[in-house]
């Protein structure tokens, strides 16, 4: 007797015949350049963890001193009872780090895209989307119920034919593009996007998740990189990624940022970032304004990796940025060479359909400033053995 529930064990029988199946390891250990993962040691090229911040001391400190002061959690959301200093800190802290007239936290990068989006543009509206933007985009484009116009990836000629051709339909409209595309690696030309929404009086947001900590001065984010401050109206950003904690950011104009503390659904129904969060947050603006050195660190691994990769023979795609895709095509493949290169000591998962388009698979490295010169040989070292065995490079 068939059962309602019977069509997804299909689904997941149909996703591993496919071999699109996610196998989810497990770590059992603080994150750095090498993890413990399934119980094994292995050098990690996974992680987001770009400037070695996770398991920094400094964070780790802060951590601890902000749970002897306020405890664990927040018990409310902000707009009740949540918001405690540090928050309103944090917030003044990033709006002078980004240079933009204000900032609002909330729980993630992800809820920060679906707070914002449907506050700015509705029904009556339009957005303009880059082609290949990230999931979260996608859903807060949705939620708005603005029409969702998509142009070329990363092609401001085809974003102004797009705009020609539909905004007198519309009440306004909002052009949102990643900064960093997080499977490629490569950057928005978000300077020629500007010039678009400055002809067309456009709003104007870019997603930098993969560009804070990693672009412009010190890591300030793709903005800086393009010396575009005061002219991009919204700057979505996380706190999971280079600054090695857990959170998201709204920056940009102080009418927007007031509007979303009125009006974001994820700000209003959904308790506040834990004191330990925004404190290790703080630490991590600290470190940054201070030195350097960690982005320089990191741009110097990336830069070897990458030579040596494309030495050897390996597709690293279009990235411009520390995230090196090694194109592989097939998800099958993609798989195989994962768990060749975890026998090898090097966690490396594969990606593949719907996080990239089918076809594009690839194991995506993703290197931080806390490896080191033999982290990064021994890497290489095992892609070459792998690549060879599996017939991918000669």
């Amino acid at each position: 007797m068939s059962h309602k529930l019977d069509w997804i064990q299909d689904e997941l029988d149909a996703l591993k015949a496919s071999g699109l199946y996610n196998t989810i390891r497990t770590i059992s250990s603080a994150q750095g350049a090498w993890l413990t993962v399934d119980g094994r040691r292995v050098l990690d090229f996974c992680s987001n963890n770009y400037l070695g911040l996770a398991n920094h001391p400094r964070l780790v400190q802060a951590v601890k001193d902000a749970v002897d002061a306020y405890g664990v959690g927040p018990a409310a959301v902000r707009t009740i009872a949540g918001t405690m200093d540090l928050h309103l800190r944090l917030e003044e802290r990033m709006a002078r780090f980004k240079g933009v007239e204000a900032a609002v936290t909330l729980q993630s990068g992800f809820s920060a895209n679906l707070a914002v989006i449907p506050v700015v543009v509705g029904k009556e509206d339009v957005i303009f989307s880059d082609e290949l933007n990230h999931a979260s985009i996608i859903d807060g484009c949705r939620l708005s119920g603005a029409k969702i116009l998509r142009f070329k990836h990363a092609d401001p000629t085809d974003l102004e034919r797009v705009v020609r051709e539909n905004l007198s339909d519309y009440r306004r409209g909002l052009v949102i593009t990643d900064g960093v595309f997080s499977m490629d690696g490569d950057i928005a030309p978000l300077d020629k996007l500007y010039q678009v929404t400055r002809r067309h009086d456009l709003m104007l947001m870019v997603d930098d998740a993969h560009g804070e900590g990693v672009l412009g001065r010190g890591g300030r984010g793709i903005v800086d990189h393009f010396g575009l401050h005061g002219k991009v109206d919204i700057e979505i950003g996380t706190f999971s990624k280079a600054f090695g904690v857990m959170g998201g950011v709204v920056a940009g104009n102080a009418k927007i940022i007031e509007w979303l503390r009125q009006r974001g659904r994820p700000f209003l129904f959904s308790s506040a970032a834990t004191p330990a969060d925004v404190a290790a947050c703080l630490a991590a603006v600290d470190l940054l304004e201070e030195s350097t050195a960690l982005v320089d660190r990191l741009w110097a691994n990336a830069r070897f990796f990458k030579e040596e990769m494309k030495k050897l023979g390996f597709d690293t795609g279009s990235s411009v940025t520390p995230i090196t895709p090694v194109m592989l095509g097939e998800a099958t493949l993609a798989r195989q060479f994962s768990r060749a290169l975890y026998e090898e000591g090097i966690f490396a998962m594969a990606l593949g359909f719907p996080t990239v388009p089918q076809g594009k698979a690839r194991i995506r490295v993703m290197i931080s400033a806390e490896h080191s010169q033999d982290d990064l040989e021994q890497g290489l070292a095992a892609f070459e053995r792998v690549g060879k065995s599996l017939g991918v490079i000669a």
